[in-house]
């Protein structure tokens, strides 16, 4: 409780939200297009509404495609028991790509337009985007399948696996130099994400079915693709920006202990799920790799969200944390009993979702009784 104190008096001293963006799409296409857009939108909608809208399409997406394609076999040709998805499936989740894409890009323009930009904005955007970005990711798996010019299900984690990293080197860097670097990734994979789905709905997954020039199969050029823009180009950038800061005076200017200090609880999260997917006795990530994803990707959120807490309160981020026990305890599980791992993932998933619910609300709660402020609504005046 006292640490959650010294967060929010934090708050409110030394938050300042400082974000570059440059990348041409953004800069030149999206922002003059969310420009528009807002201009639209009433100025008594709270910004943390279309935040959590946009947040909500994504959510649906991931049901709808788990309602046709659970075990991402539907795409599979060599699989005829699993029936195709329906195109209107792939349309309808371009549109829920688009939606959540547009509302997420105006919610900060919203927050100026009304003047009610501050850390709980910043917290509930980055926030639900940290969960967003394995709900997206998942969904679209189900374009190429898990088996014919495809990946197989462990080389979809590590994929997974490579958007998370990215995602949470973008706010290690803040951590470090107190300015959010916006990915050129992050706009060219949404854009990319809503052509896939609507080139799907047109002409189904059998699109995608035909191989690039070397025998590559477009599933396994899209890995390809995802791991130069996650890791290779954005990590040298990363690294840079942090040195600069350091060379320059212009961070947070902490200790390497404490710099390096967030990659910790991640790098935990990364051995003991790996350790988990692969060399499980009953192979769960091949079982069913919907309920591994979810579980996995909601604990990253909740350790994103941690380091999020940590920069806008310029505070030193949490070296563990207790959402990690539930799947090292299904870590261990899946060796000691390995008749019942399928049963006890499905345990540990409802767990760590409830946990990191209940976590986002009391730290939504608690902000919003220090500020005066309500989540959904635009404070009156006379309140």
């Amino acid at each position: 409780m006292e640490s959650n104190v010294l967060r929010l008096i934090n708050l409110e001293y030394f938050f300042q939200y400082s974000s570059v963006d440059t990348s041409p799409l953004s800069v030149y296409v999206m922002h003059p297009f969310w420009n528009k857009v807002v201009q639209y939108c009433p100025k008594w909608v709270a910004p943390n509404m279309l935040t959590f809208s946009g947040f909500l399409f994504t959510v649906f997406n991931f049901t709808m495609f788990a309602s046709y394609d659970y075990y991402l076999f539907a795409s599979s040709d060599d699989k005829p028991q699993y029936p195709p998805i329906p195109r209107w499936v792939f349309a309808l989740g371009a549109f829920n790509v688009f939606m959540a894409y547009t509302l997420d890009g105006i919610d900060g323009k919203q927050a100026r337009r009304t003047q009610t930009s501050g850390p709980l904005g910043e917290l509930f955007d980055h926030g639900l985007d940290s969960w967003t970005t394995m709900l997206i990711t998942v969904c679209m798996f189900s374009v190429f399948g898990r088996t014919d010019h495809s990946v197989s299900p462990l080389r979809m984690y590590f994929i997974l696996w490579s958007v998370f990293i990215n995602f949470y080197l973008t706010h290690w860097e803040k951590y470090n130099t107190g300015v959010l670097f916006l990915p050129w990734g992050y706009d060219l994979s949404m854009v990319g994400t809503i052509i896939v789905f609507t080139i799907s709905s047109i002409g189904g997954h059998k699109a995608w079915k035909f191989l690039l020039p070397g025998g590559i199969s477009v599933g396994v050029m899209f890995e390809i693709v995802l791991y130069i823009t996650a890791i290779v180009a954005s990590l040298p950038v990363v690294l840079w920006n942090i040195y600069k800061s350091y060379r320059d005076k212009t961070g947070k200017m902490r200790t390497f202990l404490d710099a390096i200090r967030p990659l910790l609880p991640l790098g935990v999260l990364f051995t003991i799920s790996t350790i988990w997917v692969m060399h499980s006795p009953s192979n769960i990530v091949e079982k069913d790799p919907r309920i591994v994803f979810l579980t996995i990707g909601t604990i990253f959120s909740n350790i994103c969200c941690r380091l999020i807490v940590s920069q806008m309160s310029n505070t030193r981020c949490e070296l563990f944390s207790w959402i990690l026990i539930p799947v090292a305890v299904a870590a261990a599980f899946s060796f000691i009993l390995p008749s019942v791992d399928l049963m006890f993932t499905y345990i540990v998933a409802v767990a760590a979702l409830l946990a990191h619910i209940h976590y986002g609300t009391c730290v939504v709660r608690q902000m919003c009784r220090h500020f005066r402020i309500h989540t959904f609504r635009i404070k009156d005046r006379a309140d």
